[in-house]
């Protein structure tokens, strides 16, 4: 048998963003009920999301094919962390939804 490391991976750094979303949800359900017009709030989104994204990606490219040998070793170490990585992934999935603003 052979084990794939790639969907554990793939689910580590996805599940997190879930988590995310669901936490920011349910303020969401309620700005949805108002009848304001949308906005989105990039500097929130450009400041602190897409940082959260870039770790995510990170920790996933080394095990990826398209990221095979092209990441040095401190940097894996340094973001590769699941500590750092799901802490990213909440703030990502929280902030995504949080951008969205009425």
């Amino acid at each position: 048998m052979e084990f794939e490391l790639f969907p554990v991976i793939i689910f580590a750094a996805i599940f997190p963003v879930v988590i995310g979303l669901f936490l920011r949800l349910p303020k969401l359900i309620i700005e949805i009920k108002e009848n304001k017009q949308w906005t989105f709030d990039w500097v929130r989104f450009i400041a602190i999301a897409l940082p959260s994204l870039y770790i995510i990606t990170m920790s996933i490219l080394p095990y990826s094919s398209l990221g095979e040998g092209s990441i040095s070793i401190p940097e894996v170490i340094l973001i590769g962390s699941p500590t750092v990585t799901t802490i990213a992934g909440i703030v990502f999935g929280y902030v995504l939804l949080d951008s969205f603003k009425k």
